[in-house]
């Protein structure tokens, strides 16, 4: 396992790539999120905030699974990203992953975006997120 590469982790069921777009660290996990491949996206989190990003923006848009365990995972970066200041804004998601999300009520505690893009604009302009819209 290569620990200085940035780039991309994969397994047989789930890719996660990183890459930095502004201030941002964009994650982008691929395939199912579950306590198998859960470190796979646990690790490029902890990594980013290591290396100084505060604000992870958690593309979700690819996601086709996501179980408690993929869940604690987000919400442990969510904690993590706060504490230094930022956040975890999760875009894009697919409705069967958008559902456990409201199921279990965690949607409350991210600031979730319809798509990448209002999430990168948001980046910019931080009052989009009192605007109510959700």
């Amino acid at each position: 396992m290569d620990r200085g590469t940035v780039g991309s982790a994969q397994s047989g069921r789930l890719l996660v790539e990183v890459r930095e777009e502004g201030s941002s660290a964009v994650v982008t996990p691929a395939g199912e999120l579950d306590h198998h491949t859960a470190d796979l996206l646990r690790e490029p989190l902890e990594d980013c905030l290591e290396k100084g990003f505060s604000r992870l923006v958690v593309d979700c848009s690819r996601l086709e699974f996501c179980d408690s365990t993929g869940l604690n995972v987000l919400l442990g970066a969510r904690l993590k990203a706060e504490a230094a200041g930022g956040g975890v804004h999760l875009a894009g998601m697919l409705p069967v992953v958008a559902r456990v999300f409201e199921i279990t009520g965690a949607e409350a505690v991210f600031t979730v975006h319809d798509s990448l893009d209002d999430a990168l604009a948001a980046e910019t302009g931080t009052a989009d997120e009192a605007d109510g819209a959700g």
